[in-house]
């Protein structure tokens, strides 16, 4: 609801271009709703005995290296965050089609809300790699790149959605141009 407001509010409907979202309090909605879904999954007594059957998923690595960020074109971030999210989508629909919890289905499938949100954030950029809502992601059981990992369990992928979005995706809005050039 409060990114639907936010997007109203920006005139989402029309068809100028959106405004950058630059304020990084958007994402920090975010932040916390993901750590939400780690708390109910381990308050869940499924988790106890499994939250159903979970096959890998290759997810986005979450670690950055500060000395090569330096030097990378914040495009290159982009499609690495836009990759990422796009990975950590197939993975949380997937896992949801296994969990019988109630207040975790419900947790996943805000956080892929979430996720949609963030490609229309990033849109709103125009980073010229985001192309909306639609992610186009490698198939999941594709061999893992040097940008992935493979996690098997729920814990794990919930664990790299949340660092993900509190450091990939949050260096990526703090260095965008367009946000650069709102706060100058």
């Amino acid at each position: 609801f409060f990114i639907k407001t936010v997007f109203l509010w920006l005139g989402g409907n029309q068809v100028s271009p959106l405004r950058p979202i630059c304020d990084l309090r958007v994402l920090d909605h975010f932040v916390p709703e993901a750590r939400d879904s780690e708390v109910i999954m381990v308050r869940s007594l499924c988790c106890r005995g499994g939250c159903g059957v979970m096959k890998s998923y290759f997810v986005p690595l979450t670690s950055v290296d500060f000395a090569v960020l330096e030097h990378i074109d914040v495009s290159h971030d982009a499609v690495e965050v836009q990759t990422g999210l796009s990975l950590l989508d197939k993975a949380l629909s997937n896992a949801m089609k296994t969990v019988r919890n109630s207040p975790l289905a419900n947790a996943l499938d805000n956080n892929i809300s979430n996720i949609h949100s963030l490609g229309q954030i990033l849109h709103s950029l125009d980073l010229q790699v985001v192309v909306g809502l639609h992610f186009t992601s490698p198939h999941d059981s594709a061999p893992a790149s040097t940008q992935t990992q493979e996690v098997s369990s729920l814990p794990e992928l919930l664990q790299v959605h949340s660092s993900f979005l509190r450091g990939k995706v949050r260096l990526l809005l703090s260095a965008a141009p367009a946000c650069q050039r709102q706060n100058s």
